[in-house]
C-alpha cells in the first residue's frame, strides 16, 4: 500500500488557486485605474461647465452668478494665468486639462481659488459695457 502526503493536490485545485491570485491582482491594479478616471472626468467636467456658464455671462449685457463646481479632493487650488488659462495646484493634479484656454474671460493678473473639501465657489460678473467676464 502507497501512503500519500497530507498536501496531495490536483491540478485542478493548483489551477484555481493560481486563478484565484491572478484576479486579485488584477483586480488591484485595475481599481486605481477607474479611480482615476473618475477624478479626470470631474476635472473635465469642471472645464466644460465652466466655460459654458464664462460663455452665458458673456452673452448677457449685465450679470452676476455664483458657481459651484465638483472638484477631485487631490486638486487644492484652481488658477488663472494672464492668458486666460486653467491650472490646477499642486501642478499635474488637472491630468490632460492642465493650460486648458478658457474663452470671454478677463483675468489681471494670476489668480487663484481655493478648493475645500473637493468644492469651489466663484463669482462671474460682467458690468454694463465690459467685453469680457471677470471672476471673484
Amino acid at each position: 500500500m502507497k501512503k500519500r502526503g497530507a498536501l496531495n493536490l490536483s491540478f485542478g485545485m493548483i489551477f484555481s488557486i493560481f486563478l484565484i491570485i491572478f484576479f486579485l491582482g488584477f483586480a488591484f491594479y485595475i481599481i486605481p485605474k477607474f479611480l482615476g478616471f473618475q477624478d479626470d472626468a470631474k476635472i473635465g467636467s469642471f472645464v466644460n461647465d465652466f466655460q459654458n456658464d464664462v460663455n452665458k455671462m458673456w452673452k448677457s449685457t449685465k450679470g452676476s452668478q455664483v458657481v459651484e463646481y465638483s472638484l477631485p479632493k487631490k486638486v487644492s487650488e484652481i488658477c488663472f494665468d494672464e492668458k486666460s488659462r486653467i491650472y490646477f495646484n499642486p501642478f499635474g493634479s488637472g491630468g490632460n486639462f492642465d493650460y486648458s484656454e478658457t474663452e470671454h474671460l478677463d483675468v489681471q493678473s494670476d489668480s487663484c481659488f481655493e478648493v475645500v473639501d473637493g468644492k469651489i465657489s466663484m463669482t462671474i460678473k460682467k458690468d454694463f459695457g465690459e467685453v469680457l467676464v471677470r471672476v471673484e
